[in-house]
């Protein structure tokens, strides 16, 4: 009891502010909860040394007048009181870790008469908090409506490692190898993070996939070939001493009514896990979206997995939405995850309603919190690599936070020849499954690799930004039976290189000679006006031949660099900063959102409208955290 009392007496010192005081400014912003990333209602606000304090309303926000060179705490009850220095930002962002030690004292009772139970997460409700006979009021009605007591489940979230790319000579390493990369999971993710008052884990940037994410003005397709491939070089803005080579590739944009049918199987994770309401009601609102856009020709199965797994419904016609919708609608959450057994009986069903010519595909939505059956990324990978040899591709759709695990989910896509995105909200639903519905459905060209020879008579070294976990053996680029990744209709394509040029005076330091074999020499280079050679390899989605094409890009600098150059170039430089890489020298946060804003172009759905606030916000919550 005394102990519960402490923590009570805590909590109130924060709700009496003193009315009389003068103050020299006002200092705003949110609370979230570290484990979940949820806003915290009613957390106490406090100027340290004195009883001016304030309580975050229900969306964790809060406003307090304090002088000029205070500190500010945070208490709220079952998370670590939290101190924070005041610096030049009025605007402060925190993210409170919880206190396991301090939840398994404390016990919270509901309101009249429910039964005693653990701290659960019901939103909007207000808690008295008992102990034997003795009962004590928290809060008082009048001074907050609604006390949010989170769930106090640990973040299990997981990423995979990512040793950012470094400078390499091209005497010792010519060539560079790696796969074409689709995916702009990251970047939605990143934005979850970021609209939720966090920075988000370095090894959750991805550099690539928030290039990848933003649609670019390449030409398209004039000849035998599904896309279209070209190049720009420029000064790279974080270092004016070096190039960068910006390639693109643009794929064949195919009409609606010219996509061949679809047979589509839904794969949806209905465990526990998948509950919250960024989590199964949105997929079901995500997946209506696309519902909407099927034809007759198509066909719609949907196959659940929880403890078990099961069709619950079979191959059905396009122009049945009502039906498909219902099923849609009835889905609920419950039970462990069963991923491996869903995973097989989908690709049974895709396999037995199989359209010849036309575009075979599983659609898994899940967090990728697989935890029955083939639960380890190894084999989970065995498993789709086993399956995707009966033609049918894969499409990966993220929800949630929390235990989102985005190293597992790319294991599936990849292994399974599709594409991955990350769904935080409708808009990007729509943005995935119906504006860019061509592109995230139908393959124009699989295994797709580029390698990039690098002339050492024009260039000193090179690093390839982002793109570290598609990296590919040199061998591996003749070899069509290595996998790579897959080219979506209408999709884009961009890679930057940055590369330091022949005779710059660099931090650049080469490994030594070799010993036991002769180093090239600049002089000995045949031609010095190619900067590099531009190769590629795909098949097509029906063969398992591949087909080369190539081009060479000159050593010399682009006279009118497009805005698409500067844009892909702002948003590397974005990329760079919330990994805080070492290759971004001394580029800000400012200079990047210099680029972003002067590069932003027509911007039709405004995307990039949007990246230029995500931002300002994560500048403003890397300087409370400095």
């Amino acid at each position: 009891m005394k102990q519960v009392l402490i923590i009570m007496m805590t909590l109130l010192v924060g709700f009496h502010k003193p009315v009389e005081e003068k103050f020299s400014r006002t200092i705003t912003g949110q609370v979230r909860g570290a484990d979940d990333g949820l806003p915290l209602a009613a957390v106490s606000v406090i100027e340290k040394g004195t009883s001016n304090g304030v309580a975050t309303d229900k969306d964790g926000r809060f406003s307090i007048q304090v002088n000029n060179e205070s500190t500010l705490v945070f208490r709220y009850l079952g998370y670590v009181t939290k101190e924070v220095k005041l610096k030049k930002s009025d605007v402060v962002n925190v993210n409170l870790q919880p206190d396991m030690m301090a939840l398994e004292e404390v016990v919270v009772m509901g309101y009249a008469g429910q039964s005693k139970r653990a701290l659960a997460s019901p939103l909007n409700a207000q808690y008295d908090m008992f102990e034997d006979d003795l009962e004590l009021k928290v809060l008082e009605q009048d001074h907050i409506q609604s006390i949010y007591m989170p769930n106090y489940k640990p973040n299990t979230e997981s990423y995979a490692e990512i040793d950012e790319n470094g400078f390499n000579s091209p005497f010792k390493n010519p060539f560079s190898t790696f796969s074409i990369d689709v995916d702009a999971a990251s970047y939605s993710n990143i934005r979850r993070f970021i609209n939720n008052g966090q920075l988000p884990p370095k090894d959750a940037v991805k550099v690539e996939e928030m290039i990848n994410y933003f649609d670019y003005d390449y030409e398209g397709p004039k000849g035998k070939h599904p896309f279209n491939v070209q190049h720009e070089v420029g000064r790279a803005p974080w270092n004016e001493d070096h190039y960068l080579m910006h390639i693109g590739i643009q794929g064949e944009k195919i009409e609606m009514d010219k996509l061949p049918a679809s047979n589509i199987v839904f794969l949806l994770d209905v465990s526990g896990s998948m509950g919250a309401p960024n989590k199964l009601p949105l997929l079901q609102k995500s997946l209506k979206l696309l519902v909407n856009e099927l034809r007759p020709e198509d066909r719609v199965s949907i196959v659940v997995y929880a403890g078990a797994a099961g069709e619950v419904l079979p191959s059905t016609s396009g122009d049945n939405k009502r039906e498909i919708l219902k099923a849609l609608e009835n889905l609920q959450a419950g039970g462990s995850t069963a991923g491996g057994a869903g995973i097989k009986l989908a690709y049974k069903i895709a396999q037995e309603n199989f359209i010849e010519v036309g575009n075979n595909r599983i659609v898994l939505a899940t967090d990728g919190d697989f935890n029955v059956g083939a639960s380890s990324d190894k084999a989970m990978e065995d498993l789709i690599e086993e399956k995707r040899k009966s033609g049918v591709f894969l499409t990966v759709l993220g929800f949630g936070m929390g235990n989102y695990q985005d190293s597992k989910m790319e294991i599936l896509a990849d292994k399974g020849n599709g594409n991955h995105a990350y769904i935080d909200n409708i808009l990007e639903a729509k943005k995935v499954l119906v504006n860019e519905f061509g592109g995230t459905l139908f393959t124009i060209a699989k295994d797709v690799k580029l390698q990039v020879e690098f002339n050492p008579g024009t260039v000193q070294a090179y690093r390839l930004v982002g793109y570290e976990n598609r990296l590919l053996a040199d061998e591996d680029f003749n070899n069509d039976k290595k996998d790579a990744g897959e080219l979506g209709a209408g999709h884009t394509v961009t890679a930057l290189y940055e590369v330091i040029p022949a005779g710059v005076n660099s931090s650049f330091k080469p490994v030594d000679d070799l010993k036991y074999q002769a180093n090239q020499k600049p002089q000995e280079v045949i031609n010095s006006t190619d900067l590099v050679t531009v190769k590629l390899r795909y098949k097509k989605p029906d063969e398992d031949k591949s087909i080369y094409l190539d081009t060479v890009i000159k050593n010399q600098l682009t006279q009118k660099l497009s805005n698409d150059f500067h844009w892909s170039a702002a948003v590397a430089s974005f990329g760079m900063l919330l990994r805080d890489s070492g290759y971004r020298n001394d580029f800000s946060y400012g200079k990047a959102l210099a680029l972003a804003r002067n590069s932003k172009g027509a911007d039709m759905n405004g995307y990039r409208a949007e990246m230029i606030k995500l931002m300002e916000m994560a500048e403003l919550m890397k300087k409370t955290e400095e």
